[in-house]
Protein backbone atom coordinates (compact mmCIF):
# COMPACT_ATOMS: atom_id res chain seq x y z
CA UNK A 1 0.00 0.00 0.00
CA UNK A 2 1.34 3.42 -0.98
CA UNK A 3 2.31 5.68 1.90
CA UNK A 4 0.25 8.34 0.14
CA UNK A 5 -2.99 6.39 0.41
CA UNK A 6 -5.64 7.62 2.82
CA UNK A 7 -5.59 4.55 5.11
CA UNK A 8 -1.79 4.70 5.35
CA UNK A 9 -1.78 8.44 6.02
CA UNK A 10 -4.45 8.15 8.69
CA UNK A 11 -2.70 5.28 10.45
CA UNK A 12 0.60 7.16 10.57
CA UNK A 13 -1.04 10.43 11.65
CA UNK A 14 -2.90 8.73 14.50
CA UNK A 15 0.28 7.00 15.62
CA UNK A 16 2.10 10.34 15.75
CA UNK A 17 -0.68 11.87 17.84
CA UNK A 18 -0.67 8.95 20.24
CA UNK A 19 3.11 8.75 20.61
CA UNK A 20 3.26 12.50 21.37
CA UNK A 21 0.50 12.25 24.01
CA UNK A 22 -1.72 14.48 21.87
CA UNK A 23 -4.55 12.12 20.91
CA UNK A 24 -7.91 13.20 22.30
CA UNK A 25 -10.76 10.96 23.40
CA UNK A 26 -14.38 11.43 24.45
CA UNK A 27 -15.44 10.56 27.99
CA UNK A 28 -19.13 9.84 28.53
CA UNK A 29 -20.35 11.73 31.60
CA UNK A 30 -23.61 11.20 33.48
CA UNK A 31 -24.75 14.28 35.47
CA UNK A 32 -25.95 13.46 38.98
CA UNK A 33 -26.53 16.61 41.02
CA UNK A 34 -24.85 20.01 40.99
CA UNK A 35 -21.24 19.36 40.01
CA UNK A 36 -21.43 15.67 40.90
CA UNK A 37 -21.10 13.31 37.95
CA UNK A 38 -20.57 9.63 37.18
CA UNK A 39 -17.97 8.34 34.74
CA UNK A 40 -17.82 4.59 34.10
CA UNK A 41 -19.61 4.04 37.39
CA UNK A 42 -17.18 6.21 39.35
CA UNK A 43 -18.47 9.17 41.40
CA UNK A 44 -16.58 12.38 40.63
CA UNK A 45 -16.76 16.07 41.43
CA UNK A 46 -16.54 18.14 38.26
CA UNK A 47 -13.96 20.94 38.29
CA UNK A 48 -13.63 21.44 34.53
CA UNK A 49 -17.03 22.89 33.63
CA UNK A 50 -17.82 26.29 32.10
CA UNK A 51 -21.29 26.22 33.70
CA UNK A 52 -20.07 28.90 36.10
CA UNK A 53 -23.39 29.57 37.85
CA UNK A 54 -24.74 26.02 37.71
CA UNK A 55 -27.71 27.21 35.66
CA UNK A 56 -27.73 24.27 33.25
CA UNK A 57 -29.31 22.13 35.97
CA UNK A 58 -31.32 24.83 37.78
CA UNK A 59 -34.91 23.57 38.27
CA UNK A 60 -36.46 26.69 36.75
CA UNK A 61 -34.22 26.52 33.68
CA UNK A 62 -34.96 22.84 33.12
CA UNK A 63 -38.68 23.45 33.56
CA UNK A 64 -38.66 26.34 31.08
CA UNK A 65 -37.05 24.15 28.42
CA UNK A 66 -39.48 21.29 29.03
CA UNK A 67 -42.54 23.54 28.92
CA UNK A 68 -41.36 25.23 25.72
CA UNK A 69 -40.83 21.84 24.07
CA UNK A 70 -44.34 20.76 25.06
CA UNK A 71 -45.92 24.03 23.94
CA UNK A 72 -43.93 24.91 20.82
CA UNK A 73 -42.00 21.77 19.84
CA UNK A 74 -38.28 21.53 19.32
CA UNK A 75 -38.20 23.75 16.25
CA UNK A 76 -36.83 25.79 14.68
CA UNK A 77 -37.54 24.27 11.22
CA UNK A 78 -34.88 26.27 9.39
CA UNK A 79 -32.29 29.01 9.46
CA UNK A 80 -33.18 32.32 11.06
CA UNK A 81 -33.55 34.04 7.67
CA UNK A 82 -35.87 31.36 6.29
CA UNK A 83 -38.33 30.41 9.02
CA UNK A 84 -36.35 29.68 12.19
CA UNK A 85 -36.60 33.09 13.87
CA UNK A 86 -39.48 33.06 16.36
CA UNK A 87 -40.95 35.48 18.88
CA UNK A 88 -38.94 33.56 21.50
CA UNK A 89 -35.72 34.31 19.62
CA UNK A 90 -36.62 37.99 19.31
CA UNK A 91 -37.46 38.19 23.03
CA UNK A 92 -34.13 36.60 24.00
CA UNK A 93 -32.26 39.10 21.83
CA UNK A 94 -34.06 41.92 23.66
CA UNK A 95 -33.22 40.39 27.05
CA UNK A 96 -29.56 40.09 26.08
CA UNK A 97 -29.46 43.66 24.75
CA UNK A 98 -30.74 44.83 28.15
CA UNK A 99 -28.07 42.78 29.92
CA UNK A 100 -25.31 44.09 27.67
CA UNK A 101 -26.57 47.67 27.52
CA UNK A 102 -26.36 47.52 23.73
CA UNK A 103 -28.65 48.83 20.99
CA UNK A 104 -29.28 45.36 19.63
CA UNK A 105 -28.28 41.70 19.70
CA UNK A 106 -28.10 39.04 17.00
CA UNK A 107 -28.36 35.39 18.03
CA UNK A 108 -25.98 32.84 16.48
CA UNK A 109 -25.98 29.03 16.61
CA UNK A 110 -22.80 28.92 18.74
CA UNK A 111 -20.21 31.26 20.16
CA UNK A 112 -17.79 29.81 17.61
CA UNK A 113 -20.14 30.75 14.78
CA UNK A 114 -20.58 34.23 16.27
CA UNK A 115 -16.85 34.96 16.06
CA UNK A 116 -16.65 33.59 12.53
CA UNK A 117 -19.66 35.67 11.48
CA UNK A 118 -18.42 39.02 12.73
CA UNK A 119 -14.80 38.68 11.58
CA UNK A 120 -15.54 37.39 8.09
CA UNK A 121 -18.38 39.88 7.58
CA UNK A 122 -16.23 42.89 8.48
CA UNK A 123 -12.78 42.07 7.10
CA UNK A 124 -11.91 42.35 3.40
CA UNK A 125 -9.00 43.41 1.19
CA UNK A 126 -9.07 46.93 2.66
CA UNK A 127 -8.97 45.67 6.26
CA UNK A 128 -6.15 44.80 8.63
CA UNK A 129 -6.96 42.55 11.59
CA UNK A 130 -5.00 42.70 14.85
CA UNK A 131 -5.50 39.63 17.05
CA UNK A 132 -4.03 38.61 20.42
CA UNK A 133 -1.73 35.58 20.20
CA UNK A 134 -3.81 33.66 22.75
CA UNK A 135 -7.26 34.39 21.35
CA UNK A 136 -9.76 31.54 21.15
CA UNK A 137 -9.63 29.13 18.21
CA UNK A 138 -12.87 30.56 16.80
CA UNK A 139 -11.19 33.96 16.49
CA UNK A 140 -8.10 32.34 14.98
CA UNK A 141 -10.21 30.52 12.39
CA UNK A 142 -12.25 33.63 11.63
CA UNK A 143 -9.03 35.55 11.02
CA UNK A 144 -7.71 32.81 8.72
CA UNK A 145 -10.91 32.86 6.66
CA UNK A 146 -10.78 36.65 6.44
CA UNK A 147 -7.15 36.52 5.32
CA UNK A 148 -8.15 34.16 2.53
CA UNK A 149 -10.58 36.89 1.45
CA UNK A 150 -7.78 39.46 1.26
CA UNK A 151 -7.58 40.84 4.80
CA UNK A 152 -4.16 41.57 6.29
CA UNK A 153 -3.55 39.71 9.56
CA UNK A 154 -1.28 40.74 12.44
CA UNK A 155 -0.85 38.62 15.58
CA UNK A 156 0.50 40.60 18.52
CA UNK A 157 2.14 39.04 21.62
CA UNK A 158 -0.30 38.25 24.41
CA UNK A 159 -1.63 41.44 26.06
CA UNK A 160 1.32 43.45 24.70
CA UNK A 161 -0.13 46.89 23.96
CA UNK A 162 3.22 48.40 22.95
CA UNK A 163 3.64 45.76 20.26
CA UNK A 164 0.05 46.28 19.15
CA UNK A 165 0.51 50.03 18.83
CA UNK A 166 3.66 49.54 16.75
CA UNK A 167 1.72 47.33 14.36
CA UNK A 168 -1.16 49.81 14.18
CA UNK A 169 1.17 52.73 13.53
CA UNK A 170 2.85 50.93 10.64
CA UNK A 171 -0.37 49.68 9.05
CA UNK A 172 -1.39 51.17 5.68
CA UNK A 173 -4.79 49.52 5.31
CA UNK A 174 -7.69 52.02 5.49
CA UNK A 175 -9.73 49.99 8.00
CA UNK A 176 -8.44 48.33 11.16
CA UNK A 177 -10.15 45.61 13.21
CA UNK A 178 -8.98 44.82 16.76
CA UNK A 179 -10.06 41.45 18.15
CA UNK A 180 -9.44 40.10 21.65
CA UNK A 181 -10.85 37.73 24.20
CA UNK A 182 -12.16 39.57 27.25
CA UNK A 183 -11.21 36.68 29.53
CA UNK A 184 -8.69 34.27 28.01
CA UNK A 185 -10.19 30.82 28.33
CA UNK A 186 -7.06 28.78 29.06
CA UNK A 187 -5.24 31.26 31.30
CA UNK A 188 -8.11 33.04 33.04
CA UNK A 189 -6.44 36.43 32.68
CA UNK A 190 -8.12 39.60 31.46
CA UNK A 191 -7.52 41.61 28.32
CA UNK A 192 -6.20 45.16 28.93
CA UNK A 193 -9.54 46.59 27.83
CA UNK A 194 -8.89 50.21 28.83
CA UNK A 195 -5.73 50.25 26.71
CA UNK A 196 -7.46 48.48 23.83
CA UNK A 197 -10.24 51.06 23.74
CA UNK A 198 -7.68 53.86 23.85
CA UNK A 199 -5.86 52.38 20.84
CA UNK A 200 -9.17 51.82 19.07
CA UNK A 201 -9.92 55.55 19.28
CA UNK A 202 -6.39 56.67 18.47
CA UNK A 203 -6.22 54.60 15.28
CA UNK A 204 -9.94 54.77 14.37
CA UNK A 205 -10.28 51.00 14.58
CA UNK A 206 -13.28 48.77 15.18
CA UNK A 207 -13.03 46.76 18.42
CA UNK A 208 -14.47 43.26 18.90
CA UNK A 209 -14.26 41.60 22.33
CA UNK A 210 -15.17 37.97 22.97
CA UNK A 211 -17.06 37.87 26.28
CA UNK A 212 -17.66 34.10 26.28
CA UNK A 213 -16.26 33.63 29.79
CA UNK A 214 -17.31 37.03 31.11
CA UNK A 215 -21.07 37.12 30.54
CA UNK A 216 -22.91 36.87 33.91
CA UNK A 217 -19.54 36.29 35.62
CA UNK A 218 -18.10 39.81 35.66
CA UNK A 219 -19.55 43.29 35.90
CA UNK A 220 -22.05 44.71 38.38
CA UNK A 221 -24.99 43.59 36.23
CA UNK A 222 -23.28 40.56 34.69
CA UNK A 223 -22.42 42.35 31.47
CA UNK A 224 -18.93 40.84 31.40
CA UNK A 225 -15.34 42.01 31.42
CA UNK A 226 -16.20 45.08 29.35
CA UNK A 227 -18.74 46.21 31.94
CA UNK A 228 -16.28 45.51 34.76
CA UNK A 229 -13.68 47.67 32.98
CA UNK A 230 -16.21 50.43 32.29
CA UNK A 231 -15.76 50.29 28.51
CA UNK A 232 -18.93 48.57 27.27
CA UNK A 233 -20.08 51.62 25.33
CA UNK A 234 -16.71 51.86 23.56
CA UNK A 235 -16.59 48.27 22.28
CA UNK A 236 -18.21 47.98 18.86
CA UNK A 237 -19.10 44.29 19.06
CA UNK A 238 -19.24 42.08 22.13
CA UNK A 239 -19.36 38.39 21.29
CA UNK A 240 -21.18 36.28 23.84
CA UNK A 241 -22.18 32.70 24.39
CA UNK A 242 -25.17 31.07 26.03
CA UNK A 243 -23.31 27.82 26.70
CA UNK A 244 -21.17 28.88 29.66
CA UNK A 245 -22.53 30.92 32.58
CA UNK A 246 -26.00 31.06 30.98
CA UNK A 247 -26.07 27.26 31.06
CA UNK A 248 -27.75 26.71 27.68
CA UNK A 249 -26.41 26.72 24.10
CA UNK A 250 -25.73 29.26 21.39
CA UNK A 251 -23.94 32.54 20.80
CA UNK A 252 -24.79 36.18 20.28
CA UNK A 253 -23.40 39.49 19.02
CA UNK A 254 -24.16 42.64 21.01
CA UNK A 255 -23.69 45.70 18.83
CA UNK A 256 -25.39 48.73 17.27
CA UNK A 257 -28.34 48.57 14.91
CA UNK A 258 -26.34 49.29 11.74
CA UNK A 259 -23.78 46.56 12.40
CA UNK A 260 -26.57 44.11 13.23
CA UNK A 261 -28.18 44.85 9.86
CA UNK A 262 -24.86 44.11 8.13
CA UNK A 263 -24.29 40.89 10.08
CA UNK A 264 -27.80 39.62 9.31
CA UNK A 265 -26.98 39.92 5.60
CA UNK A 266 -23.28 39.02 5.59
CA UNK A 267 -22.55 36.81 8.62
CA UNK A 268 -22.23 33.52 6.76
CA UNK A 269 -21.92 31.20 9.76
CA UNK A 270 -25.16 32.67 11.09
CA UNK A 271 -26.96 32.83 7.76
CA UNK A 272 -26.29 29.24 6.72
CA UNK A 273 -26.90 27.54 10.09
CA UNK A 274 -30.17 26.35 11.54
CA UNK A 275 -31.49 28.66 14.23
CA UNK A 276 -31.37 27.70 17.92
CA UNK A 277 -34.03 25.22 19.12
CA UNK A 278 -36.90 27.02 20.87
CA UNK A 279 -36.54 25.06 24.17
CA UNK A 280 -32.90 26.16 24.35
CA UNK A 281 -33.95 29.77 23.80
CA UNK A 282 -36.59 29.47 26.53
CA UNK A 283 -34.00 27.98 28.90
CA UNK A 284 -31.61 30.87 28.25
CA UNK A 285 -34.34 33.46 28.90
CA UNK A 286 -35.22 31.80 32.19
CA UNK A 287 -31.55 31.60 33.18
CA UNK A 288 -31.26 35.38 32.79
CA UNK A 289 -34.30 35.83 35.03
CA UNK A 290 -32.86 33.46 37.64
CA UNK A 291 -29.61 35.43 37.82
CA UNK A 292 -31.50 38.67 38.37
CA UNK A 293 -33.63 37.13 41.11
CA UNK A 294 -30.95 35.00 42.81
CA UNK A 295 -27.89 37.25 43.23
CA UNK A 296 -26.47 34.77 45.73
CA UNK A 297 -25.33 32.63 42.78
CA UNK A 298 -22.83 35.25 41.67
CA UNK A 299 -21.86 35.97 45.28
CA UNK A 300 -21.07 32.29 45.84
CA UNK A 301 -19.03 32.12 42.64
CA UNK A 302 -16.94 35.10 43.74
CA UNK A 303 -16.36 33.52 47.16
CA UNK A 304 -15.16 30.24 45.62
CA UNK A 305 -12.93 32.17 43.20
CA UNK A 306 -11.35 34.11 46.06
CA UNK A 307 -10.78 30.88 48.02
CA UNK A 308 -8.96 29.14 45.18
CA UNK A 309 -6.94 32.30 44.51
CA UNK A 310 -5.46 31.93 47.98
CA UNK A 311 -4.04 28.48 47.19
CA UNK A 312 -3.73 28.17 43.41
CA UNK A 313 -2.69 30.86 40.95
CA UNK A 314 -4.17 34.27 41.66
CA UNK A 315 -7.16 34.87 39.42
CA UNK A 316 -9.99 37.38 39.17
CA UNK A 317 -11.98 34.82 37.19
CA UNK A 318 -13.22 31.27 37.89
CA UNK A 319 -10.46 29.85 35.65
CA UNK A 320 -7.29 28.56 37.32
CA UNK A 321 -4.50 27.21 35.08
CA UNK A 322 -1.89 24.97 36.67
CA UNK A 323 0.86 24.92 34.05
CA UNK A 324 2.91 21.71 34.22
CA UNK A 325 4.85 21.82 30.94
CA UNK A 326 5.08 18.39 29.34
CA UNK A 327 1.96 16.69 28.00
CA UNK A 328 2.54 13.48 29.96
CA UNK A 329 2.89 15.36 33.23
CA UNK A 330 -0.48 17.05 32.71
CA UNK A 331 -2.09 13.72 31.80
CA UNK A 332 -0.61 12.07 34.90
CA UNK A 333 -1.88 14.85 37.18
CA UNK A 334 -5.35 14.65 35.65
CA UNK A 335 -5.37 10.87 36.16
CA UNK A 336 -4.29 11.22 39.80
CA UNK A 337 -7.13 13.62 40.50
CA UNK A 338 -9.56 11.35 38.65
CA UNK A 339 -8.59 8.45 40.87
CA UNK A 340 -9.08 10.71 43.90
CA UNK A 341 -12.62 11.60 42.78
CA UNK A 342 -12.13 14.83 40.82
CA UNK A 343 -12.69 15.53 37.12
CA UNK A 344 -10.02 18.04 36.04
CA UNK A 345 -9.04 18.02 32.38
CA UNK A 346 -5.48 18.03 31.05
CA UNK A 347 -5.15 20.74 28.40
CA UNK A 348 -2.52 20.09 25.73
CA UNK A 349 -1.35 21.56 22.40
CA UNK A 350 -2.72 22.79 20.09
CA UNK A 351 -5.23 24.22 22.57
CA UNK A 352 -2.30 25.79 24.42
CA UNK A 353 1.29 26.50 23.24
CA UNK A 354 3.89 23.72 23.33
CA UNK A 355 5.45 23.05 26.74
CA UNK A 356 2.56 24.75 28.54
CA UNK A 357 0.32 21.71 29.04
CA UNK A 358 -1.75 22.23 32.13
CA UNK A 359 -4.63 21.41 34.35
CA UNK A 360 -7.46 23.88 33.78
CA UNK A 361 -9.45 24.10 36.99
CA UNK A 362 -12.78 25.91 37.01
CA UNK A 363 -14.98 26.66 39.99
CA UNK A 364 -18.74 27.26 39.89
CA UNK A 365 -21.57 28.48 42.08
CA UNK A 366 -22.88 24.91 42.10
CA UNK A 367 -19.88 23.71 44.09
CA UNK A 368 -20.21 23.58 47.85
CA UNK A 369 -17.54 25.06 50.09
CA UNK A 370 -16.71 21.52 51.24
CA UNK A 371 -16.13 20.41 47.64
CA UNK A 372 -13.78 23.33 47.03
CA UNK A 373 -11.86 22.57 50.23
CA UNK A 374 -11.64 18.89 49.29
CA UNK A 375 -10.07 19.79 45.95
CA UNK A 376 -7.55 22.09 47.63
CA UNK A 377 -6.62 19.41 50.16
CA UNK A 378 -6.16 16.75 47.48
CA UNK A 379 -4.03 19.01 45.29
CA UNK A 380 -1.82 19.77 48.27
CA UNK A 381 -1.48 16.06 49.04
CA UNK A 382 -0.51 15.40 45.43
CA UNK A 383 1.95 18.32 45.61
CA UNK A 384 0.22 20.08 42.72
CA UNK A 385 0.03 23.41 44.53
Amino acid sequence: MSSGSWPSWLSQALERLNSNNLERSLLAIAPVDGMKIKVAGRDLCLFSSNDYLGLSSHPRVRRAAAEAAQRLGMGPRGSALICGYSEEHRALEEDLATLEGSDSVLLCPTGYAANLAVITALADSETAIFSDALNHASIVDGCRLARANGAELHIYPHRDMNALESLLAACQRPRKLLVSDGIFSMDGDLAPLAELTELKHRYEALLVVDEAHGTLVMGAQGGGACEAAGVSDQVDVRVGTLSKAVGAQGGFLATNAALRRWLVSRGRSQIFSTALPIPVVAAAREALRVVRQEPELRTRLRAHTERLSQTLTHSKTPIFPLILGAEQRALDASRQLFEAGFHVTAIRPPTVPKQTSRLRITVTAAHSSDEVESLVTMMQQLELC
